[in-house]
């Protein structure tokens, strides 16, 4: 059983209470990256037809085969409908090929431009915007929702309409066959759905439980593994405690992953259980129409009924959460959008004048620079507490200096210049150093 790139991963994120609110402003805005490929996306749709279309084929050829080449002894025909049976999937192949190209483009064209609308805006924004906001949380609107919002294109939507195309296709096929079988077909959708909500909500707790925990492990891996973070840790000692966390996380993620496989295995169970029910139904319903007498129903047409049912089942679960699943994906277009929707602090004013070509120079005349105070005060006194008499520290603030210490003071108190009378151009183009010894600085050469 098939579930054609939709089906049972959609109850694994289904939730009516936390389900997403799909706004017409926000598809007028996806339509706006989407526009300059209309043509791709028309051609993308017509692909999806006519694979969707061929892949039908198939059981009404093995009908014939079974019902008019082998009774009749009909070689020719025989041949013709054994080469179709290879031509078809050769053909879809090959027009598969193009629809994954026409696909590629369109998602790759629309994450280049929603990556470069979002990093233009970005570069407008103030410091202030970076100083109060996480690079992290940029990164991730940069790369992972971009990624998400390319794949609703190329992956959601494309699904989705594969799977209207293919149900609305296969129900019509199959209420001209037998419109009896095709009512019994459906009968057991209902019970189908629901066991894939029940358990996927199990599911669901399982992988929002995963998330969290992810979350938190690779939070500790940040904080740990980055230079501040493994100063820290070894400054004070927390290896063991790390290791000790870490470990905690990890075997969390270990015990989500085996309840999460066995919860999977017991839903496709479920879902292979209902199937089987489902073909058994037809297949019993279908053989009481054949043994039937005067039944026009044939041992071909049960056979075709069978490959169509196949083919109904995943795309027709799949629809009946279409609308979560566009839903989620659009959640990424608008985790960007409120990138987007951030308003510049510093916007320049309206037809302001270019600034022309400049060449400057830096040019220093007679510069000089300490970190002395032109006070020259200095420290009065040293108190040390507890331990007995007050020592006393020397005074150097110049003319109270003590008789004999008056040239040591002054001496002391002499700044320490970082530059002093320092003269040099830098032109546009050189390269400049500054070097320096103690007490003074040197001029800088420029190369």
């Amino acid at each position: 059983m098939g579930f054609h790139g939709g089906g049972w991963f959609s109850y694994l994120t289904y939730d009516e209470k936390s389900r997403p609110q799909v706004t017409r402003e926000v598809l007028r805005r996806v339509w706006g990256f989407a526009r300059p490929y209309q043509w791709r996306v028309a051609g993308l749709l017509v692909t999806i037809f006519i694979i969707t279309g061929l892949s039908l084929l198939t059981p009404l050829v093995m009908r014939d085969l079974i019902d008019n080449a082998l009774p009749n002894r009909d070689l020719t025909r025989l041949n013709w409908l054994a080469l179709a049976l290879i031509a078809i999937p050769i053909i879809n192949g090959l027009i598969g090929v193009f629809q994954r190209r026409l696909s590629a483009a369109v998602g790759e064209g629309v994450i280049y431009d929603l990556r470069r609308a979002l990093y233009s805006h970005m570069q407008k924004m103030s410091l202030r915007f970076f100083t109060q906001t996480r690079t992290g949380e940029l990164m991730s609107r940069l790369n992972n929702d971009v990624v998400g919002a390319q794949n609703a294109v190329t992956g959601t939507l494309v699904t989705i309409i594969t799977n209207v195309v293919t149900v609305v296709t296969t129900l019509s096929i199959m209420f001209v066959l037998e419109w009896r079988l095709t009512l019994v077909a459906l009968i057991v959708l209902p019970g189908f759905i629901f066991l894939a909500r029940r358990i996927g909500r199990v599911l669901r707790r399982l992988r929002l439980k995963s998330l969290e925990v992810n979350s938190e492990m690779n939070a500790a891996m940040n904080e740990t593994l980055n230079v501040s973070g493994a100063l820290l840790v070894k400054l004070f000692g927390r290896e063991q405690k790390e290791i000790d966390r870490f470990s905690g996380y990890a075997a969390e993620v270990r015990e989500i992953g085996v309840q999460s496989a066995v919860v999977g295995r017991w839903f496709f169970m479920g879902l292979g259980i209902s199937t089987a029910v489902g073909t058994a139904l037809v297949y019993w319903l279908g053989g009481r129409f054949v043994l039937a007498p005067e039944s026009t129903f044939t041992i071909g047409s049960i056979i075709a009924f069978g490959a169509y049912l196949s083919e109904l089942y995943g795309p027709l679960s799949a629809i009946t959460n279409a609308p979560v699943d566009f839903a989620q994906s659009m959640v990424s277009f608008e985790r960007v959008f409120e990138v987007l929707d951030i308003p510049v602090e510093i916007v320049e004013k309206e037809n302001a004048a270019p600034l022309p070509h400049a060449d400057g120079f830096i040019n220093f005349e007679n510069v000089s620079f300490s970190y002395i105070s032109s006070e020259k005060m200095g420290l009065t006194e040293v108190v040390r507490l507890g331990h007995g008499a007050n020592r006393s520290g020397v005074l150097l603030k110049r003319g109270k200096a003590k008789e004999g210490e008056a040239e040591t003071a002054e001496e002391d108190n002499a700044p320490r210049w970082a530059l002093e009378d320092v003269n040099f151009a830098i032109r546009p183009g050189q390269l400049a150093a500054l070097g320096s010894r103690v007490g003074r600085a040197r001029r800088p050469s420029p190369t």
